[in-house]
C-alpha cells in the first residue's frame, strides 16, 4: 500500500470522527505504516511509530502518559487524536484441564468469547472475529444468535494482549493464535489481516507467521487471496462433510461454495503458494463418519499435501448429533492413514465449560 494512501486513511479515519463527533479512534486499530504515516504528517520522526508499538504490544501500557521515551508534547497529542478502549470482562471460567474461556463485553454492549488453551509447551490463544456468525452450520452453536458486526482491529488485538497478559500466570508465554473463535475469519478479511500483520511485527506481538492459524468455512475468493498477502500463516479448511450432499446438511456455506470447487481451490492454493493446508473435519455418529466418507475423501485428497484435525462432536444443545464411539473414530482415522492421509484426533479442550470446538456461544453460564 502507497504512502499516499495510507495517510489518506489516518485523514479520513481522524476527519470521520471529529465530523461525526464520536469517540476519538482507538490507536490499536492502526497498522505500522499507518502509524508511521501519522508520525509524517504531525511532524515527528518515523522511529516513533516503532516506539509506540513497542509500548502497546510487548509492554502492554494502555495510556499515553506511560510512554516515558516520547515527549510530553506528543503524549499530549496523541491524547488528543487516539484512545484505549478497554473491552470489559463480563465472565471468565476455567475449566479441569485448564482451558480458559473469556466472555468479553464490548462498548456497544456485543459480546465476543475468547479461549487460553495451555498444553504442554504452547500457550494458544483462539481468537474471535466477529459478533456472532452468518454461515449457521448445523453443528455450531456460534451462529445460532446470528450475525451482529464485524470486530474492529483493535477488538481482535485487545483479545490477543488480554490473554497473553494472562498466560503469564502459565508456564508458558502465549506463542500460537489460531483464529477460530466466534464468526468466519475470511469474511472479515481486511481487518484479520491487519491484525495479523501487528502480530507478526517484530515491534508488535511478535509470533512468527507458521504459529498463526486462520480456519475458513470456505469462503473461496479470499482464501486465494489470502494466498497472495504473502504471509507463511497456516490455513485451516472447515470442511466437515466428505461430498456436496454431505456437507450440504451441515454447512449451509456449501450452497454457495460447493464441494468440489472448494477442494480445486485448496488445490490452486497449494499449487501457487506451496502451503500445507489442515482440513478440519467434525466426526458425527451417521453423518460423517462412515465407509462411504473414507473412500470419498481418498478421491478428493488426490494430489493435495495435506493432514486432517478429525475433531469428535462436542454436544450443543440446539442439535441432535452424537459422537461417535471411540473404536469407531480410531478405525476412521486408521483407514484414513492407510491411504495415506496424515490424520489426528483432536482431544477435546474445555468441553466442561462449553469452551470446546463448536460450542462458543455468546452467552453467559
Amino acid at each position: 500500500m502507497s504512502s499516499l494512501i495510507i495517510v489518506t486513511i489516518v485523514f479520513v479515519i481522524l476527519a470521520n470522527t471529529q465530523k461525526s463527533k464520536m469517540s476519538l479512534p482507538d490507536i490499536r486499530n492502526f497498522s505500522y505504516e499507518e502509524l508511521l504515516a501519522y508520525m509524517k504528517s504531525i511532524g515527528e520522526s518515523a522511529f516513533r511509530a516503532g516506539q509506540i508499538f513497542e509500548w502497546i504490544y510487548q509492554k502492554q501500557v494502555k495510556h499515553f502518559s506511560q510512554m516515558t521515551n516520547l515527549s510530553s508534547h506528543l503524549q499530549k497529542r496523541l491524547q488528543s487524536d487516539f484512545v484505549f478502549f478497554e473491552p470489559k470482562v463480563g465472565e471468565k471460567q476455567i475449566s479441569s484441564d485448564g482451558t480458559t474461556k473469556i466472555l468479553f463485553d464490548l462498548n456497544d454492549n456485543e459480546k465476543i468469547e475468547t479461549v487460553l488453551i495451555p498444553v504442554k509447551s504452547r500457550t494458544t490463544v483462539c481468537i474471535s472475529t466477529q459478533a456472532g456468525c452468518k454461515f449457521g452450520c448445523k453443528f455450531c452453536a456460534s451462529g445460532i444468535g446470528g450475525w451482529k458486526r464485524n470486530l474492529s482491529v483493535a477488538e481482535i488485538m485487545n483479545q490477543v494482549l488480554y490473554v497473553k497478559e494472562e498466560a503469564q500466570k502459565h508456564d508458558n508465554p502465549l506463542s500460537h493464535i489460531v483464529f477460530m473463535g466466534v464468526g468466519e475469519p475470511l469474511d472479515n478479511f481486511s481487518n484479520l489481516m491487519k491484525a495479523i500483520r501487528i502480530i507478526n511485527h517484530k515491534k508488535g506481538i511478535n509470533i512468527g507467521a507458521r504459529r498463526i492459524t486462520v480456519s475458513t468455512c470456505g469462503v473461496i475468493p479470499n482464501i486465494l487471496q489470502l494466498g497472495r498477502e504473502g504471509l507463511q500463516i497456516e490455513l485451516a479448511i472447515s470442511l466437515h462433510g466428505y461430498d456436496n450432499e454431505s456437507r450440504d446438511v451441515l454447512m449451509p456455506v456449501n450452497k454457495k461454495y460447493p464441494f468440489d470447487d472448494l477442494i480445486q481451490a485448496c488445490k490452486d492454493y497449494q499449487r501457487n503458494y506451496r502451503r500445507q493446508i489442515t482440513f478440519e473435519y467434525i466426526l458425527i455418529k451417521g453423518v460423517t463418519c462412515s465407509e462411504k466418507a473414507i473412500k470419498a475423501l481418498k478421491k478428493a485428497f488426490k494430489g493435495l499435501i495435506c493432514k486432517m484435525n478429525l475433531i469428535p462432536y462436542n454436544p450443543v444443545l440446539e442439535f441432535n448429533h452424537k459422537t461417535p464411539s471411540r473404536q469407531d473414530m480410531f478405525k476412521f482415522r486408521d483407514q484414513l492413514k492407510s491411504f495415506g492421509i496424515h490424520a489426528t484426533i483432536r482431544s477435546p479442550r474445555g468441553q466442561d465449560i462449553a469452551a470446546a470446538c463448536g460450542q462458543l456461544r455468546i452467552k453467559k453460564k
